[in-house]
């Protein structure tokens, strides 16, 4: 299974793509509904739901306050703006339907969320991530992985039966308040002393195994107490983000992380029923694209709106128009509640993964057609060279190369033969010399041969 998600991931790397795609591929390939080389396995749920603590725990620990707060206002904004709308069309669509509320809002809980790992990293192949676009971006993906925690508690209380609504807004309140003012204690202070820091600061194990032990405990606390464990593990986080030891455990997480996220988005392609895209593959084509579309343009005239240049919008509304990776930890929860039915769980495991697949190629076509209408070309030709001027370009060296090496081909050919034919020529000279001598020595024998008689 390593191995596979090794190769793919290079594979992907190869082609300019996320690598996580290659290991939701490789998923896919290996699944049960692939070539059923691995069965669906609980201990590999139990590691992806790990890779989900780890990664929540390590996104608060990267979480900086001060640049939090300076995009704070239009991060809280755009991510608002976004779950709005996503629930508004996700009930509308269920009152069409025929839906129950529960299950038109975990669908919209699910269509609000974008890949903070896949954005990031399309932010830093376009070398934007440490720019403008990068910065509001990343604003608004870190307000969407906060809004998680709320949501999973919703999430969580639907498969109760009758919902109390008044007990599952107390927690969501209880818990955003709590963050809240973890946040502003926080930023009011510096950083936190670890105990023992100093002894402690230089053993790669003993910050390991600390910080994992903080970050699963904390998990444990959270669902024991009603709220989501994820909910823990970023509080737990950011604990660690704002301590003195922040620099020195970093680095030792983030191969563990690494390997978790990679289990994780191993354990997607694991879920994808092929069977069920097949059965269903105009709606689940039509569903992505239309998600796509959508979050798209709602993002763009989101930051468009909260005061962000046409540039700026355009780059990061593109970046966060895929479904995230939240989306199948709130669609596992919604289907684990009863909440959430199994056609719309497949749906939703392959809607999300899809737009996952795609994003990256949407985003660069996205780009190709801005830069298209801001070159004010009237033609179809010229607008198609403006477009794929790079490809263009790199089939013009490669077909320079081709000439090139077809005319060193041929004068290697012609050298060849015309060695072969002086090799030739000189053959038959010397099988003319030996008839030569053998012809003159034959009458010398027969006149010795006279001669002894």
């Amino acid at each position: 299974m390593a191995a596979v998600a090794g190769i793919m991931g290079l594979g992907l790397i190869w082609l300019r793509q996320p690598p996580l795609v290659g290991f939701i591929l490789a998923g896919v390939a290996l699944g049960p509904t692939g070539f059923g080389v691995i069965p669906e396995s609980e201990s590999v749920n139990l590691l992806a739901e790990m890779g989900v603590l780890v990664l929540l725990f390590f996104i608060g620990m990267e979480l900086s306050l001060r640049a939090f707060v300076l995009t704070l206002r239009q991060a809280l904004l755009v991510a608002g703006g976004q779950i709005t709308a996503a629930l508004i069309v996700a009930i509308l669509i269920g009152l069409g339907l025929g839906i129950g509320l529960a299950e038109s809002v975990i669908l919209g809980f699910i269509i609000a969320m974008s890949s903070t790992v896949v954005a990031m990293k399309m932010l830093d192949d376009m070398g934007v991530l440490r720019g403008e676009e990068g910065r509001i971006a990343v604003g608004v993906l870190i307000a969407q992985d906060i809004a998680v925690v709320p949501m999973l508690i919703f999430v969580s209380s639907f498969g109760s039966g009758d919902i109390d609504f008044a007990a599952v807004t107390l927690k969501v309140v209880i818990a955003v308040a709590f963050l809240g003012g973890l946040l502003w204690w926080l930023g009011r202070r510096g950083k936190l002393r670890v105990p023992f820091a100093e002894q402690i600061e230089n053993k790669v194990e003993i910050l390991a195994l600390g910080s994992l032990a903080l970050c699963f405990s904390a998990a444990a606390i959270s669902g024991v107490a009603g709220l989501s464990p994820v909910y823990g593990a970023f509080v737990a986080g950011i604990l660690i983000g704002n301590s003195t030891l922040r620099s020195r455990i970093i680095p030792v997480i983030e191969p563990i992380q690494s390997v978790l996220l990679v289990v994780f988005f191993l354990s997607i392609g694991l879920l994808m029923d092929l069977r069920f895209i097949w059965d269903n593959l105009l709606l689940v084509v039509a569903a992505s694209l239309a998600v796509i579309a959508a979050k798209s343009i709602l993002n763009i005239a989101l930051l468009r709106l909260t005061g962000s240049s046409e540039q700026t919008a355009l780059v990061a509304g593109l970046s966060m128009a895929q479904i995230g990776e939240f989306s199948f930890v709130l669609a596992a929860a919604g289907l684990s509640a009863a909440a959430l039915s199994g056609d719309a769980y497949r749906l939703a495991i392959a809607v999300t993964a899809i737009s996952l697949l795609i994003s990256p190629l949407w985003a660069n076509l996205m780009r190709r057609v801005e830069r298209v209408a801001t070159a004010g070309l009237t033609s179809y030709r010229s607008a198609l060279m403006e477009a794929y001027a790079t490809e263009i370009g790199e089939m013009q060296r490669g077909r320079q190369a081709v000439d090139r090496a077809v005319f060193h081909a041929r004068l290697r050919y012609r050298a060849a033969r015309l060695a072969l034919y002086h090799r030739r020529a000189e053959k038959a000279k010397q099988a003319e010399a030996d008839d030569a001598n053998i012809s003159a020595e034959q009458p010398e024998k027969e006149k010795t041969g006279e001669a002894a008689q």
